[in-house]
């Protein structure tokens, strides 16, 4: 399902409550470029561990980032005195999942400067990418089940649109990516959509099959973080 061009325009983190309070799910998009410190203070000792896993300045910074304003984000939901209250940790297969607030399903996907965040009242798997022109040849085999997007002829957009969408739908299963990229993803119990963002960006979510109300909007740079 291609839901088409979605104009994202930008919201203050001030509004957010109202948006969760009509939303099942809430997609934010923070832009990477916007952030220049690399303070960990609002990190717990488990996710520095996970941090210092990770070997590059880019992968430390993305790290940094999307769990800060990931915990400024929940401070405003779950309508908390301070962040520091808030503590991530990664199961088996890299999910995220929020400390004592299991009721919360937390995704997140990344691509060059872009981070993009969900904040869902439901099981949710999302994935983004940068529209640009890919080296198919080495990354057609994981779509060798679907055979509208093998062969030469496949675009760059047809192929992200694919690929994205079979990463959100591992992150929605949570089982391991690799061996799910092989397989079709089975959508008989699930919802999913395509969006092309600003032009911009390739957007897959996919959920379960029940209706749910869905935000897509920019958050304004935090000054805090």
């Amino acid at each position: 399902m291609y839901a088409g061009n979605l104009l994202v325009s930008s919201i203050p983190l001030k509004n957010i409550l109202h948006l969760w309070e009509e939303n099942d799910i809430l997609i934010f998009l923070i832009d990477l470029d916007n952030y220049d410190t690399l303070s960990t203070e609002y990190l717990n000792n488990t996710e520095k561990e996970d941090l210092e896993k990770l070997q590059t300045l880019y992968f430390k910074k993305r790290f940094i980032v999307s769990r800060t304003v990931l915990k400024h984000i929940l401070r405003c939901l779950l309508k908390l005195e301070s962040i520091l209250d808030i503590s991530t940790y990664k199961d088996r297969y890299g999910e995220v999942h929020i400390l004592n607030h299991e009721e919360l399903h937390i995704c997140i996907s990344y691509s060059e400067d872009i981070v993009a965040l969900a904040v869902s009242k439901t099981r949710v798997g999302i994935d983004i990418e940068a529209k640009r022109p890919l080296a198919l040849k080495n990354t057609l085999k994981y779509l060798q089940t679907t055979s509208s997007y093998t062969g030469d002829s496949v675009s760059d957009t047809n192929f992200l649109k694919m690929w994205t969408l079979k990463e959100a739908y591992c992150k929605f299963s949570n089982k391991g990516m690799l061996s799910s990229l092989y397989k079709e993803p089975d959508f008989n119990n699930a919802w999913y959509s395509n969006y092309t963002l600003n032009n911009k960006y390739i957007f897959s979510i996919v959920t379960d099959s029940n209706p749910h109300t869905i935000s897509i909007s920019r958050l304004e740079i935090l000054t805090i973080v």
